[in-house]
């Protein structure tokens, strides 16, 4: 999703010289593989976008998995792209990164300042790992590596899987077979009470762009709207644009996560970027992707 959004901003943008390499094209896990890449193509400018990704319940039951090929094919282009001289790269984590109970807004500079949800806390790990990498090896070797940290992010290309997607495109996929199924009712996971972010990956990929070009520095960018909705919200607002008129349920046995994840925004804001996608009309544009391509739902 995020890698396409960003190829998408390039060329709009004008760039012609651009290198991709799909999961089944190249295996980032393996050492050997990303390092003849760099070798043969010497990319200048690298936006390491890719990851595996997952809600709740993915990062629950595959914990050993989601820190391990994380990891791996983090720190495996990272490496490469310093080894191989590359002039520039943008790796992009997650807002998971921060501390469960962190201070909200959450600023950049709380970063491992206390204990992480412990329900992606592997995935976390690796992210911070990869941050860290990139800063690191700006203090020792004095490359220009830069992180940039998203929200929740949705749009074109999502994964709609019903049980290792995120929240925002697993509740997309629900009301949408509940409406076709004719269901009285859909049942959503813990209270409801959660508040959580949402930006457009469309949005995302023009402040990555626009970093990659304007930035420079060890610390991290948050990338975020600045504005919360709780799930229960949210439920309400998906339900609203797919056009379900049933019953809407919670499940309290299921867990609900972090209570709220609201990044605070005001460096990319300094910088010159403000989201700009209004998340009706950004969860319209998502239905109507998970409409054009049937196959996605299955992913």
């Amino acid at each position: 999703m995020v890698g396409s959004a960003i190829v998408r901003e390039l060329r709009r943008q004008g760039y012609g010289c651009i290198v991709t390499r799909t999961h089944s094209e190249l295996d980032l896990t393996d050492q050997r593989a990303v390092d003849a890449f760099f070798a043969a193509e010497r990319p200048e400018y690298v936006f390491l976008a890719a990851a595996k990704v997952g809600g709740i319940e993915a990062n629950a039951s595959a914990p050993a998995d989601f820190m391990y090929q994380n990891m791996m094919l983090e720190m495996n282009v990272i490496h490469a792209a310093w080894r191989h001289g590359c002039r520039k790269l943008e790796f992009l984590g997650s807002s998971c990164i921060y501390p469960r109970m962190a201070p909200q807004p959450m600023p950049e500079s709380c970063l491992l300042t206390s204990s992480l949800e412990q329900t992606n806390e592997a995935y976390a790990l690796a992210k911070i790992s990869g941050l860290k990498y990139c800063e690191y090896l700006n203090r020792q070797y004095g490359t220009d590596f830069i992180s940039v940290m998203p929200t929740n992010l949705y749009g074109p290309n999502d994964n709609y899987h019903p049980t290792h997607s995120h929240v925002l495109p697993a509740l997309i996929r629900r009301f949408h077979e509940a409406k076709v199924a004719g269901a009285a009712e859909v049942a959503c996971w813990g209270d409801g009470s959660p508040l959580r972010e949402f930006l457009y990956v469309d949005d995302l990929a023009e402040l990555c762009v626009f970093l990659m070009n304007n930035y420079s520095g060890n610390e991290t960018v948050n990338a975020g709207t600045g504005r919360e909705i709780s799930i229960r919200e949210l439920t309400s607002l998906v339900a609203s644009v797919v056009g379900y008129e049933g019953r809407i349920t919670w499940d309290t046995s299921k867990p609900n996560g972090t209570p709220r994840k609201l990044l605070d925004v005001s460096k990319a804001a300094g910088l010159g970027w403000t989201a700009r996608t209004p998340l009706r009309e950004g969860i319209a544009l998502a239905y109507a992707d998970f409409l054009s391509n049937p196959a996605r739902a299955e992913r």
